[in-house]
């Protein structure tokens, strides 16, 4: 009998538990497929082993406003350098320029795509309006999707920021600068 969740109602939970745990020392020593038990026929599944990322939020590191604006204005580094603004509905009123827009809502299924098409950047900047939360948010779960698809050695080539103040710093200072903003609205900005 395969031992699966359902399964284990009709069990005594005591010997479910035994089964599983049969099943995890088993499963290091055996392919995968059945494994033999001397009362269950046990079923293991394809599921991967990850290790657990090193990488956190407190692990990012921050990118300044000034020091963003240094890099889109220098002329051999565009090519090398990504910005990806996760606002949402607040997206409205400006944007940094060249920066691509993926709201946070949209993060699920778009996250994928990001680390195949950002996997050339040198550096990919990532940032919300304030980047305390979705910013990142975002940056921390790309960083460790990218680890987990090209592997720590390959991850380590780029460098993935949170731009620190998010778009509300950003525009304090860049918001009229035409050249590092883009469709900026200054009276939506005034009560920030």
């Amino acid at each position: 009998m395969a031992v699966d969740a359902p399964q284990a109602k009709r069990l005594n939970i005591r010997e479910y538990r035994l089964a599983r745990q049969s099943l995890i020392s088993l499963e290091e020593s055996s392919p995968r497929g059945s494994l033999q038990h001397p009362q269950y026929n046990l079923q293991t599944t394809n599921c991967h082993k990850r290790a657990m990322s090193p990488i956190t939020i407190a692990t990012l590191p921050r990118m300044t406003r000034d020091a963003l604006s240094e890099l889109l204005l220098s002329t051999s580094s565009p090519n090398k350098l990504a910005i990806i603004d996760v606002r949402d509905h607040d997206h409205i009123g400006g944007h940094i320029h060249s920066s691509t827009w993926v709201p946070s809502s949209s993060l699920d299924y778009r996250m994928p795509e990001l680390v195949r098409t950002l996997k050339d950047k040198e550096k990919v900047v990532f940032h919300c309006a304030l980047s305390q939360q979705r910013g990142p948010a975002a940056a921390l779960r790309y960083a460790r999707e990218r680890e987990a698809a090209l592997g720590p050695e390959e991850s380590k080539k780029q460098q993935v920021y949170v731009l620190e103040g998010g778009f509300v710093h950003w525009q304090e200072k860049y918001g009229k600068d035409t050249r590092l903003t883009e469709a900026y609205v200054e009276d939506i900005w005034r009560e920030y």
